[in-house]
């Protein structure tokens, strides 16, 4: 199956997969990963930029022309006392559930790992739901490592 440059035209067809990801997330801890009530809104302006934006790699796993499954990715600014200025940050990776199993988010990542690395990014970095030991397992497979942990804390 294609993996492809996202294009304008893909959004609606990858909405759904957002809210999906957002919905996963949320079930799994609320308290880290409720998101605003318009977070499809707010993705329907954002997908649209990285998709034009040469410095964000924006995929679809596509068949016959229809996403299945995409990828989003921006580079980003690092705080400025570390030695990379900025760094490729994976934000989200999402195969519908009848498209798993054919390898297709593992060649999501391999080529977000390869339009990065054409643009001179040295480190890709990305979150992962401690919940997700499927994810966390395809990364290390494709050379990601446990790097920080992330706690959290809820204020009165």
């Amino acid at each position: 199956m294609p993996i492809r440059p996202a294009t304008v035209d893909d959004v609606p067809f990858v909405l759904p997969m957002v809210r999906a990801i957002c919905d996963l997330h949320q079930r799994h801890d609320p308290e880290r990963f409720r998101v605003v009530d318009d977070v499809i809104d707010r993705y329907a302006r954002w997908l649209p930029e990285r998709a034009a934006d040469p410095r964000s790699v924006f995929l679809v796993a596509a068949e016959e022309g229809k996403p299945v499954g995409y990828a989003v990715s921006t580079i980003e600014p690092e705080v400025p006392i570390f030695w990379v200025p900025e760094c490729g940050w994976i934000h989200d990776i999402w195969v519908e559930p009848a498209f798993r199993g054919r390898d297709l988010a593992r060649e999501l990542v391999r080529e977000t790992v390869r339009r990065f690395a054409a643009l001179g990014v040295q480190q890709l970095r990305l979150h992962t739901g401690t919940f997700n030991d499927a994810a966390r397992k395809l990364f290390a497979g494709e050379g990601f490592r446990p790097c920080v942990v992330e706690m959290l804390r809820s204020m009165p």
